[in-house]
């Protein structure tokens, strides 16, 4: 409660104590007669329906919805490169060069074993074909009686021989092939490029690039760090640069297990940051956590938001309000009307023409700021918000008219 319903409320107990609290005359005791009870003075607001949304408010961080740490594949000097912090990547584009002196010279080695290989096939082919040809003449001199066994088997160990060096070459050219194309590859390691695929949805899955919505089809990822400079000299795990993707990008916020049940994807959410006062980001639930932190009972809940414009950035502290139930036809009292009586929470209700209030127990539903949804038999016309410690079931009270939303007429 404010400042100024505190001071309304002790001002309506201050006068109902000086008006018990002062003398009668004889005169104003007979004509109230014995046992006559003052009205107390309460201040009404009027039972509303219709729509109520409860919404929660949670800190967060904003968060890159993807970030990728670049790294060579070779080993070397850091010849050159190409971008820097903050500049802009596009998918497949070349961002550092790796010396490749010594890689250009394998490959020219594999290169020269390769032909040497293919030399060697060629000549133990042409060995095979000799062998295959004194075979044949071999083996009809002796069915004509002139050469002997011993020298066609002679020409049938040649030929089988000259077979298996031809198959001996294949292999050595099948494997300086391998090793040429090994070298190729490596080589073309020395070129670092930046590649990613990109995601299965996001909050764009319906706008292709460029469509005229307004928003740049633009480079997807940013340089967000350079770890090496030129003439660094990297192993081939070493980190040389990171790459973030800024549009859609993530407000991480954690949410508390009593919340967990209402939570949905695609859930509606909006969130304020400090960096631009006044302005609100409309954004949905992409992600819920499948477990909870056991540290916080809280569950990682992730929302994306449209960040064409590039004014977000990650590392930004954020405020999240997320739109958790909602009910059209609600039974809607102020929260300050809510009290309890024995344990048990209700309001004091004031029918409409009426002089006296009637207690009616009520159970919470959604709540929206100050504005409750309440659930209980014959909540129409008001409820006492103000001066409730002066009432019990049947009092007569004294509407006190404190503005516009009071019910003073009555």
């Amino acid at each position: 409660m404010n400042q100024q319903p505190r001071h309304r409320a002790a001002a309506l107990i201050a006068l109902s104590l000086a008006a018990s609290c002062a003398p009668e005359s004889p005169q104003s005791a007979s004509a109230a007669g014995a046992g006559a009870e003052r009205a107390a003075p309460v201040e009404v607001a009027d039972i509303e329906i219709g729509p109520l949304t409860e919404r929660r408010v949670f800190t967060g961080t904003l968060e890159a919805s993807a970030e990728v740490v670049v790294a060579p594949r070779v080993a070397g000097n850091v010849e050159r490169l190409s971008v820097d912090i903050g500049d802009p990547v596009e998918n497949g584009q070349v961002i550092a060069w790796i010396d490749d002196d010594e890689l250009v010279q394998a490959v020219a080695q594999a290169e020269a074993d390769q032909a040497v290989g293919r030399a060697t096939l060629e000549e133990a082919e042409a060995s095979a074909n000799l062998a295959k040809r004194v075979l044949a003449r071999q083996a009809q001199l002796q069915q004509e009686g002139i050469a002997s066994s011993a020298e066609l088997e002679s020409a049938e160990a040649a030929d089988a021989a000259s077979r298996a060096m031809v198959a001996v070459a294949k292999a050595r050219v099948v494997r300086s092939e391998a090793s040429l194309e090994t070298a190729r590859v490596r080589l073309g390691q020395t070129r670092i490029v930046a590649e990613w695929e990109a995601p299965a949805a996001s909050i764009h899955k319906d706008r292709p690039a460029g469509d005229g919505s307004g928003a740049p089809a633009g480079p997807s990822r940013y340089i967000a760090e350079r770890f090496v400079d030129v003439g660094s000299i990297v192993n081939s795990s070493t980190p040389i640069l990171s790459l973030v993707a800024l549009d859609p990008i993530v407000a991480v916020i954690f949410v508390p297990e009593r919340d967990f049940s209402r939570l949905a994807v695609d859930q509606r959410a909006s969130f304020t940051t400090d960096a631009y006062p006044g302005q609100s980001f409309e954004g949905r639930v992409a992600r819920i956590a499948p477990v909870f932190r056991r540290s916080t009972r809280q569950v990682r809940v992730e929302l994306e938001v449209d960040n064409a414009d590039l004014r977000l950035r990650p590392g930004m502290f954020v405020r999240a309000t997320l739109e958790l139930d909602h009910a059209e036809d609600a039974t809607i009292v102020p929260v300050d009307a809510l009290t309890a009586r024995d344990g048990i929470e209700g309001v004091f209700v004031l029918p409409l023409g009426a002089k006296t209030v009637r207690w009616a127990p009520v159970q919470r539903g959604l709540q929206e700021d100050a504005r409750v949804q309440v659930f209980g038999d014959g909540l129409s016309g008001g409820v006492v918000v103000l001066g409730q410690e002066l009432c019990d079931d049947g009092s007569e009270v004294s509407v006190f008219d404190a503005g516009p939303n009071a019910n003073g007429g009555r």
